[in-house]
């Protein structure tokens, strides 16, 4: 039984050696960037170990051994599940591991920005010591905040903000309102949670529904000296159309730990601007979460090759694993 670990930007992975190891599974490491070297690579492998590599119909086709591919995330849009269940393939996650991790950066990063932290530590380093110098600054409790996306992390992103902001709303046309907590009010469009918050803070999924959803037309509907944040997909948000927004001196601060390419290229217009933080894709991280985050979606492909099924299945599939 093998199993290719596609690509990590891990520093020691010896927590997926032990895991395969112990149930008797060979791991393949490589650091694939395109199906071409996913198939190149999966040679005689039964599953797959993704944290980036693209993986789609090609892969499927070209390797039929393949019957689980498991990402190492709770978002999966790496993967072509519509190819997926064509080809009878199985595709997992790690659901939950930091949901905790997510909302508390998503919160911090909206904090930063409310009190532009930055910027005074900017100018005390640069001599300047008084309370002014960041500008102005809003008192939290007269503020709206726009949750976009109320699933497991959205959920509880409301569930810690709301005792610091005025009032939280939120915008998910997937659920029921009765998932909705009592102290967040229902939007029923975009346009009203762009226009009615002060801040949006993004928690929801990439799909084709939602990639590059938030743009020039959403933001340009937001109040004059409103906050972004998004620590969800980096393609959730059309990074051209809020350059041009925030060219235009509308927006007072934006956030974000995700961007559609990672790493943000050196001399990006982004770095450049006082009012944007950016944080390395870490909204995640804590020392406990990436060792969930690693051993359940390892977990998922042992899981499958004893049972042939994995812990958290996304895609339902039809390929066994080896006898």
């Amino acid at each position: 039984m093998k199993v290719l670990f596609t690509d990590h930007d891990l520093i020691d992975i010896s927590l997926e050696r032990d895991l395969f190891r112990e149930a008797g599974i060979t791991l393949i490491e490589a650091q694939c960037r395109t199906e071409q070297e996913v198939i190149e690579a999966a040679e005689d492998c039964s599953a797959l170990l993704i944290q980036y590599a693209p993986v789609a119909d090609a892969v499927f086709a070209a390797r039929p051994g393949i019957g689980l591919c498991s990402r190492i995330g709770a978002g999966f849009d790496t993967i072509d599940t519509k190819a997926a269940q064509r080809h009878g393939v199985w595709v997992a996650n790690s659901p939950d591991y930091g949901v905790g991790e997510v909302s508390t950066h998503a919160l911090a990063l909206l904090l930063s920005l409310l009190r532009n932290i930055a910027r005074y530590d900017r100018d005390i380093h640069a001599g300047r010591w008084h309370y002014t110098t960041a500008g102005r600054i809003p008192r939290a409790t007269g503020l709206t905040v726009g949750v976009l996306g109320l699933g497991r992390i959205g959920k509880r992103f409301a569930h810690i903000a709301r005792n610091t902001f005025g009032e939280i709303i939120a915008y998910d046309p997937h659920i029921i309102d009765g998932d909705f907590p009592a102290y967040v009010r229902r939007v029923r469009s975009l346009e009203e949670l762009f226009s009615q918050a002060d801040a949006i803070s993004i928690h929801c999924l990439l799909n084709d529904e939602t990639r590059a959803l938030v743009g020039a037309g959403l933001l340009r509907r937001m109040k004059p000296g409103s906050y972004l944040v998004n620590t969800a997909r980096g393609a959730i948000v059309d990074i051209g159309g809020l350059v041009e927004v925030l060219a235009e001196d509308r927006l007072a601060g934006v956030g974000l730990d995700v961007l559609p390419e990672e790493p943000i290229g050196a001399g990006h217009p982004l770095l450049d601007d006082p009012r944007v933080l950016v944080t390395p894709h870490a909204a995640f991280y804590s020392a406990q979460s990436e060792v969930e985050l690693r051993r359940k979606a390892a977990t998922n492909i042992v899981t499958w090759m004893r049972t042939g099924r994995p812990d958290y299945p996304v895609v339902t599939g039809t390929r066994q694993p080896p006898a």
